[in-house]
């Protein structure tokens, strides 16, 4: 479950629907247990979560070519604050809070008929306090990386490329991947690898409504630290659901999503090269437990 040291750092890869677009998202996590890294439960530590999470792409600059490709120059902005309701922990294992803000500039160009070019290079600050005169400079990460993109079919893209940030204290390269795949009108299906593994499988009703099954990750993280060392704490998840959105108006959609976190992981790691190996050979990550989920979202496309 290391993904998020790599995709939620970057804002690097963004499809060209959700180019001009701001959301804002509420996620609620019901309460469950808390299992350590060898899936045995810690006493009787329990927890819950709520999420406020807001995102804008925001193009500069943009222009189609003849064969309706998109140049762009956008900014990426997003915002996440987490509240963490954690019961009966008699050790430091989890976080109480978790603010993450990211800004990115990002470049879309074609390079042939087939292939394009997504780049990015951005700055985030991931803390676990909200008082910006407590942020130090180990709050603060850069980012980088670019990616080459393949239009195998119509509704079908592939990439692939490499992405740089400084999450265990100096630059590192990790892969980056991109996937984009939709299919149908009425029946649709779309899957993606670009911020997380995203895959809904949903029924157009009308034009104002649709409804979807949806399986999507997602977290947040933060720099912090713990008994005088450097920590990465990382709080991921995967959610599985159904999601009814409602358009109210040309622009503007409220999706909303019922179901259930099927994992929901909570944990330090140290902030060194040997430590990332060592989490990567872990079989298990400490996490919570299965346990209900609701979202709300409001979706604002700008063109």
């Amino acid at each position: 479950m290391k993904l998020i040291s790599i995709t939620t750092i970057l804002l690097l890869l963004v499809s060209v629907e959700s180019i001009a677009q701001i959301s804002f998202t509420t996620e609620y996590f019901g309460t469950s247990s808390y299992r350590d890294e060898h899936n045995q439960k810690v006493g009787s530590s329990k927890g819950s979560a709520l999420t406020y999470q807001g995102t804008a792409n925001l193009p500069l600059s943009m222009r189609v070519n003849e064969n309706n490709q998109p140049t762009v120059w956008g900014i990426g902005l997003s915002g996440a604050y987490v509240s963490l309701d954690n019961k009966n922990f008699t050790e430091p294992l989890v976080l109480s809070e978790i603010m993450n803000l990211q800004m990115a500039l990002f470049h879309i160009r074609p390079l042939s008929q087939r292939w394009s070019m997504m780049a990015t290079v951005g700055v985030g600050v991931y803390t676990d306090d909200t008082r910006f005169s407590h942020l130090r400079f180990r709050n603060v990460l850069g980012s980088a990386g670019v990616v080459f993109i393949r239009r195998m079919l119509p509704n079908l893209e592939l990439g692939a490329g490499v992405a740089l940030n400084n999450a265990f204290g100096y630059p590192m390269a990790f892969p980056a991947l991109y996937v984009n795949w939709n299919y149908g009108r009425k029946l649709t299906c779309n899957f993606s690898a670009m911020d997380g593994v995203n895959l809904s499988v949903g029924y157009n009703v009308n034009e104002v409504f649709n409804i979807s099954f949806i399986t999507e990750m997602g977290g947040q993280m933060a720099l912090t630290e713990l008994d005088g060392d450097d920590k990465i704490f990382t709080h991921q998840y995967i959610v599985v659901g159904f999601r009814p959105e409602l358009k109210i108006a040309k622009r503007i959609s409220v999706p909303i999503t019922i179901g259930f976190n099927a994992i929901r992981t909570a944990y330090y790691d140290g902030r060194s090269l040997s430590a990332f190996f060592k989490a990567m050979g872990r079989e298990n990550d400490p996490c919570f437990q299965i346990s209900p989920y609701l979202s709300a979202s409001i979706v604002l496309r700008l063109r």
